[in-house]
């Protein structure tokens, strides 16, 4: 049951993720930065799929992806087409490791010690779901601010 509910919820928030970034009128504008908005919408774009590929694509699906976590902060100007293909292969590789978890996994613990106590891996799948979508009202957010 909860599978099937982050399957959906994941999904409906990767393709959300993916219009708010074709949503640019200025795609220049993905990259830009002002003021107190330190992070720019690409680069919060780019950090969601390390973390994602990282957190559930290389540890519960074992794809092999290495993260390298400073990039998906310092890269810029990243095409447009490159960041939506980029999107749509995580979302991808969310649909086919959640589909291959059985919801026996949900209880077991997460193989990672990421914050400072263990974890079920339901709790984190929920804890990266959350963390997406903290991240996608700041793209945009981000967006109607900066994209004049």
């Amino acid at each position: 049951m909860i599978t099937a509910s982050l399957r959906s919820l994941y999904h409906r928030d990767m393709n959300k993720l993916k219009t708010e970034v074709e949503a640019y009128q200025n795609e220049e504008n993905l990259w830009k930065t002002d003021k107190n908005i330190s992070n720019s919408a690409g680069n919060l774009c780019l950090h969601l799929i390390g973390n994602l590929n990282h957190f559930m694509g290389a540890q519960l699906g074992n794809t092999g992806y290495v993260r390298h976590r400073e990039l998906e902060f310092s890269l810029k100007d990243i095409p447009r087409t490159e960041l939506i293909a980029k999107i749509e292969a995580t979302t991808a590789m969310i649909d086919s490791v959640l589909s291959q978890l059985p919801e026996t996994e949900m209880e077991k613990e997460y193989p990672l010690v990421v914050f400072e106590d263990k974890m079920t891996t339901g709790y984190f799948l929920i804890h990266l779901l959350s963390h997406l979508d903290y991240h996608l009202g700041q793209i945009n957010y981000h967006r109607r601010l900066l994209d004049l």
